[in-house]
């Protein structure tokens, strides 16, 4: 087995690896839900009871010279469905020891081809959940989101297990057409839009439950929606994340036109993933639009900023496999 072949199976061992760790963080994240439903059904029977023990601390005094020991009121107890639980930290933990190995195994795939590795549908769908990871895992550092911890391991598994199961080939050469530094920057601003929309996704399906679960406050369901944002600011940040996204991927388009011309002489063909990319395009700034200058806040902006994601999705899985055109070369 050469080195190229030797890499590459590397490479395969890693993702799976690193799927079997997002397995793992995918239980963490549904576990903590579960947990924070617990903590607001006991924090809901703890108010309910007809007395409360404050918290309460044993402190040593002194009176005529006397030690003396008494309870001291510290004040009320620390709301429990408020902090992250051990089920957190775990996935968090977990997310971090897959994207590790996620990372490896697009680094040795490229390697392997001794170029950046997104020249194919496999190798696209391998960068592509990684940056997504990423942008989770970063964005943290902005705003605790967490909670959409069970949403980014279970996309990433999905996405991660057809690429491998359907689109996986062997490292071979770049067609003429992508042989061009525009790949690089074409294509990864692109995967980099993606994945923030992913996260705006995920923040509008949060939304839209949220939505749901305020409009029933004695139905008793969804309890761990309680230790999350309110609808309102689910979907401001939905919308601050998908704006992220947006530019992006107006960038995307912009490139791709310059891409075009300098591979086939013009700007614009109306081939089919042009046409889609536009799409994607005129979804999400349909979505800007209507929330700035229409009024379209709550569960109608979520429902535009999911359709949106629909067709990205659409545009990653349909088009580019079975959609004949001039990109056709870069699905398979």
């Amino acid at each position: 087995m050469n080195m190229t072949a030797t890499l590459a199976s590397y490479s395969v061992v890693l993702t799976y690896s690193a799927m079997a760790v997002y397995v793992i963080a995918f239980i963490a994240f549904a576990l903590d839900m579960a947990k924070r439903a617990g903590n607001v059904a006991a924090g809901e029977s703890a108010a309910a009871a007809p007395a409360v023990a404050a918290t309460a601390e044993t402190v040593a005094t002194v009176r005529g010279g006397t030690v003396v020991l008494e309870k001291v009121d510290t004040g009320a107890p620390a709301d429990p469905t408020k902090r992250g639980t051990k089920f957190e930290r775990v996935g968090m933990a977990m997310m971090i020891l897959g994207v590790i190995l996620h990372i490896g195994a697009v680094v040795l795939r490229g390697i392997a081809a001794d170029r950046v590795p997104w020249g194919n549908m496999f190798e696209f769908s391998l960068t592509g959940t990684a940056l997504i990871v990423l942008i989770f895992l970063g964005v943290q550092l902005w705003q605790n989101l967490k909670f959409l911890g069970v949403f980014i391991s279970g996309l990433t598994l999905i996405l991660l297990g057809v690429a491998t199961v359907n689109y996986y080939v062997p490292v071979v050469p770049l067609v003429a057409a992508l042989q061009s530094y525009w790949l690089v920057i074409h294509v990864f601003v692109a995967i980099a839009g993606t994945g923030f929309f992913a996260l705006g996704a995920g923040l509008a399906v949060s939304q839209l439950v949220q939505t749901y679960r305020q409009g029933r406050p004695a139905s008793g369901k969804l309890r761990f929606m309680e230790t999350l944002p309110d609808a309102d600011r689910l979907e401001v940040l939905s919308y601050r994340v998908i704006l992220v996204g947006f530019v992006l991927w107006t960038f995307t388009l912009i490139a791709g036109a310059i891409w075009a011309e300098r591979a086939w002489g013009r700007y614009w063909g109306w081939d089919t993933k042009e046409v889609w990319t536009f799409i994607i395009w005129t979804l999400y700034a349909g979505y800007i639009h209507a929330r700035a200058t229409r009024g379209w806040r709550g569960a109608r902006s979520s429902w535009l900023a999911l359709i949106g994601f629909g067709a990205v999705m659409f545009n990653f899985s349909v088009v580019n496999v079975f959609f004949k055109g001039l990109h056709s070369y870069s699905g398979l």
